[in-house]
């Protein structure tokens, strides 16, 4: 059988011995005779599951004592909307624009009555990219949003900027890939499915001091509530937070976000070294500003991606076309990853190269 390497944005790959365990596991849970799938929510078995997901992300992320974790559905889109409808006190938020995803969280916010949602920095001019640089803000705003890790563009906050406002992150692509002062955030959210677990739940980090601040919520837009309720105010992806916490112990065991981010560093160094002394492909963000977890690269003839791509999936490697928007091609390595995944690609694109003219 040929040896595949998911490339792919996300859903993205998963580690093997996860995947192997939720096999083993499936049919029944811990010797229950019942499926992950089909233990309720209310039970010990998930009451247990649960706690030790929360706890092992929050030892990751040494998380103080005064955040909040929920695990959530929806997606980080619905967050785009969830957010500002529980933190936007004064109506006035701050966004920086580095791509399309943190387009999508402006638009959003623009939605909500009365909203002045200014976007303080932008990478646009640059094709985004880079990261802007960010001015001091003059104004009291509800709150500064970045995206750290631009999925579609390769591009990563490195450093946080400095802000009087509680700073809120869209990690959806990054989230446990490389260690950042998470004391920093006032709010964190990410979809799961690159770097946690299945798609299906969303994390939302938040520190206590910002719960409560909106009355009358929908019920399932409330962040108070779902924190009081556990996330099981209705019935949470039972499965999903299942196979998540068995994700975090396989990033306990690797030494946590700071062994991951070694590993994740080495991956995209052997790509980006490559990348560097090619004369056919390059990649087109700016070298400070480059994502760990997701690397765009183009040979500048588009015809020739198209054959790249089509050769490489061919090869084994699923999943290297870019995104619609920006084309070329794209390797996510997320956490899963092997190493020997980004070393036979290069083997692959060297070979590439060779007979590109040919």
């Amino acid at each position: 059988m040929q040896q595949v390497y998911n490339f792919a944005a996300g859903p993205a790959v998963l580690p093997q011995s996860v995947l192997k365990q939720v096999q083993a596991e499936f049919l029944s849970y811990h010797g229950s005779g019942m499926s992950i799938t089909e233990i309720s929510h209310r039970s010990s078995f998930f009451q247990e599951l649960y706690h030790d997901a929360e706890q092992t992300l929050r030892q990751l992320m040494a998380l103080p004592d005064n955040y909040r974790i929920l695990f959530l559905q929806g997606g980080a889109s619905l967050q785009f909307y969830m957010l500002p409808l529980n933190l936007a006190v004064k109506r006035r938020v701050a966004y920086v624009d580095t791509g399309h995803w943190s387009q999508k969280a402006v638009t959003e916010a623009q939605k909500l009555p009365g909203m002045q949602v200014d976007v303080v920095a932008s990478s646009k001019d640059s094709g985004y990219t880079t990261i802007p640089s960010i001015p001091t803000l003059t104004k009291d705003y509800d709150y500064l949003h970045i995206t750290t890790n631009n999925t579609i563009e390769g591009t990563a906050f490195n450093t946080l900027p400095a802000t009087k406002s509680p700073l809120i992150a869209d990690m959806s692509s990054n989230i446990l890939a490389q260690n950042y002062p998470f004391e920093k955030f006032g709010l964190i959210y990410a979809g799961a499915q690159k770097n946690i677990g299945p798609a299906g739940l969303t994390v939302v980090i938040v520190r206590d001091d910002l719960l409560g601040q909106v009355a009358g919520l929908p019920t399932m837009l409330d962040y108070t509530l779902q924190a009081k309720k556990d996330s099981a105010y209705n019935t949470p992806p039972v499965f999903d937070i299942y196979t998540a916490g068995l994700v975090f112990h396989w990033l306990q065991d690797l030494g946590g976000i700071a062994g991951i981010e070694k590993i994740n560093r080495a991956k995209a160094g052997i790509l980006y070294d490559f990348l560097a002394q090619s004369k056919l492909f390059r990649s087109p963000v700016v070298p400070a500003a480059r994502s760990l977890t997701n690397v765009p690269f183009v040979t500048g003839d588009p015809e020739l991606d198209a054959k790249f791509i089509a050769a490489a999936d061919a090869a084994g490697f699923k999943n290297l076309k870019g995104h619609r928007l920006v084309g070329g091609m794209r390797a996510s390595l997320y956490n899963a990853l092997p190493i020997d995944a980004v070393t036979t690609l290069v083997d692959f694109m060297e070979k590439f190269e060779k007979g590109a003219g040919k």
